[in-house]
């Protein structure tokens, strides 16, 4: 199953086996993929959790928690393990924080958001509402309880910090990129460009998941605006979602709907052959929480790819590019300036291999997951006792 989390998942436990660490995974019931309940992919041994039956809310999330505890201390009987590390959502901390007090075993907590804010991002969830704050609640909670917290980013920690959680045992671990995975920019496929109308045109893309914060509404906005400065100019969007629909009608109805590329979902391996299509990568996260708290992990990729690089200037972005340097930041929520930022780019192609060159040095430096597991290392020593 392809998400940010489970690439950073795998990331985590490749780089710590290649470290000589022992370690098992478990998945919750929210990991919906059918499989025996042992299963080693990709050289990576899960144990799963097997779904409750059809249960209405609040009861489901307490027996999933249920489920998943009783699925934890089933594999810490075997396994033996010297500590536990879990990431949100919550559900998952607070059924591991059961079996981590019954086995007496340290416990880090790894938010990569916060499960509150990024229901109201992708429109399952409502500001202020007495869902939202609940999850809130058990959120702070389980960052109080655990014995230590890992963020992905800056954002994350101080809004803990600012409900009470004690700063010091809060590591920061950003997302980070497989380097072995990212080489030069794949070359443009002909045949490929051909068959979606984009030979030697200028291509502005979005790879990913279509969620309303993502921004792609105000991305087939600004198309009109660009096509007037760059007649050439075509949108792809790669991959789908929730707002697929609505995406596709609100193109439909532009008056550059002949610039609007869908290709649907298309095979993970297949995924570099659209890259190669693309001059810009363009990412107009709209301006909420969410997105100020939380760094994405498709921008590091793309810079990894050596890829040109426009964002919304939001929090999360503000974190990973360098407005001018490594990318360029426009303001969110704006088509026209997002229209004009993209303009800007294509008039000033002289610059490209440069930004190029510090984006994928950046992430070289200061965004490589070989790099990025050694902060574990000193927080599982403290917590465990043992050198590792």
């Amino acid at each position: 199953m392809h998400s940010g989390y489970s690439f950073r998942t795998r990331a985590i436990l490749k780089a710590q086996i290649a470290r000589g660490w022992d370690v098992a995974g478990v998945t919750g019931a929210r990991h919906t993929a059918e499989g025996p309940d042992v299963e080693t992919v990709d050289g990576l041994t899960f144990y799963r959790t097997r779904a409750p039956e059809t249960m209405t809310t609040p009861i489901r999330e307490w027996r999933e928690i249920a489920l998943l505890a009783d699925r934890i201390d089933d594999v810490v009987a075997e396994w033996k393990p010297d500590q536990l590390h879990v990431h949100s959502p919550v559900l998952n901390a607070l059924a591991a924080l059961r079996v981590a007090r019954r086995r007496e075993l340290p416990l880090i907590y790894e938010i990569r958001a916060f499960w509150e804010d990024a229901a109201v991002g992708n429109g399952t969830g409502t500001r202020n509402s007495a869902r939202y704050w609940l999850t809130r609640m058990f959120e702070t909670h389980a960052a109080h309880q655990a014995d230590a917290v890992a963020v992905i980013c800056e954002g994350l920690r101080q809004d803990l910090i600012r409900r009470g959680v004690d700063g010091d045992k809060i590591m920061v671990s950003p997302n980070g990129v497989d380097m072995g995975l990212f080489g030069n920019p794949p070359p443009v496929d002909p045949g490929l460009a051909q068959s979606l109308g984009l030979k030697g045109k200028e291509v502005t893309g979005f790879v990913g998941s279509f969620y309303d914060y993502e921004g792609l509404d105000d991305l087939i906005a600004a198309m009109p605006r660009l096509i007037m400065a760059r007649p050439d100019s075509h949108l792809l969007l790669v991959g789908g979602g929730p707002m697929d629909a609505e995406l596709r009608a609100q193109a439909e109805a532009s008056d550059v709907a002949d610039h609007i590329h869908f290709t649907g979902r298309v095979p993970h391996d297949e995924v570099e052959r659209y890259y190669g299509l693309i001059d810009i990568l363009a990412y107009p996260r709209k301006k909420m929480r969410l997105t100020d708290l939380v760094t994405p992990l498709k921008p590091l990729e793309a810079m990894a790819q050596k890829r040109l690089v426009a964002a919304s200037d939001v929090g999360g972005h503000r974190e990973l590019i360098e407005d001018g340097v490594t990318g360029t930041l426009f303001p969110p929520d704006d088509p026209d300036a997002l229209a004009a930022a993209l303009a800007d780019m294509f008039a000033n192609r002289g610059v490209w291999e440069e930004r190029r060159r510090a984006a994928r040095t950046f992430v070289e430096r200061d965004r490589n997951w070989s790099s990025n597991i050694s902060r574990y290392a000193p927080v599982y020593q403290k917590l465990t006792g043992k050198a590792v």
